[in-house]
């Protein structure tokens, strides 16, 4: 008892909470079907290596700041809006983010734009990517702000390292030329090195409207637009279709 107790200080210690965890039940297992020494070491290094990834794992998915409803394993594909389980399907095998493509989903409120943008980004979590969810107003917050809070600044880096990067809504409202810029500055510093998922219920012609400046509207759209893929959705609002309500008819 006091060899497992000196071995469960060094795992702390040495922070080693995968052997820690698991250490009764693997040398129970051991005991039992009296494995090798070789295979008790690979159990236990086994056992710290699970441990690691799904901390890991729980890191980017907090980072990644997703939705609360995200999971494309539970989409419903009886809802028509233009995208059918064969093409979402093989979004999800995430080919195109090797390739660095982007991904603009485009239709009126409701068609699942967010829920399909979030959804990309908890599947690159899964796989290993650094990928983040943020909307167009917490973006242009963060690059409005990076150089004078402490908050921004580490919000700007954790960005400059991402694999992929959704932006929700974007161009829905007006906005300023200031921002605009720094906007493209940023899509400009990040261009061929991560992908974007862009969401809009606005047509990239309609995008002039927003910004009342043409020439950098076309910019940006030619650094999004040079690797991507277009996704048009349409249908009524799902959440509509869907509405809750507090008494039965």
């Amino acid at each position: 008892m006091e060899k497992k107790k000196q071995i469960t200080t060094y795992c702390s210690r040495f922070k080693l909470g995968g052997i820690k965890e698991g250490f009764d039940e693997i040398i129970e297992q051991a005991q039992t079907n009296q494995v090798s020494y070789l295979e008790y070491t690979l159990q236990l290094f086994s056992a710290e290596a699970i441990h690691r990834e799904q901390k890991d794992k729980q890191r980017r998915m907090k980072a990644a700041r997703l939705p609360q409803n995200h999971r494309l394993d539970t989409y419903d594909y009886t809802y028509e809006n233009g995208i059918n389980k064969t093409r979402l399907s093989q979004l999800r095998e995430l080919d195109w983010l090797d390739k660095l493509f982007n991904i603009v989903f485009m239709g009126p409120s409701g068609t699942g734009k967010t829920y399909l943008a979030a959804g990309l980004c908890a599947d690159a979590v899964y796989n290993g990517y650094k990928a983040y969810f943020c909307t167009m107003e917490e973006i242009t917050n963060t690059l409005k702000m990076k150089d004078i809070t402490r908050t921004a600044t580490t919000e700007y880096k954790r960005l400059l390292k991402a694999d992929l990067i959704a932006i929700d809504d974007i161009m829905m409202f007006p906005v300023e030329k200031d921002i605009a810029v720094k906007l493209f500055n940023f899509i400009n510093t990040m261009f061929e090195k991560t992908s974007f998922i862009i969401t809009t219920n606005k047509a990239p012609g309609e995008w002039a409207e927003m910004l009342d400046d043409k020439v950098l509207v076309t910019a940006i759209l030619d650094r999004l637009l040079y690797r991507c893929e277009v996704i048009n959705l349409s249908g009524k609002s799902y959440r509509m279709k869907n509405r809750k309500k507090i008494f039965n008819e």
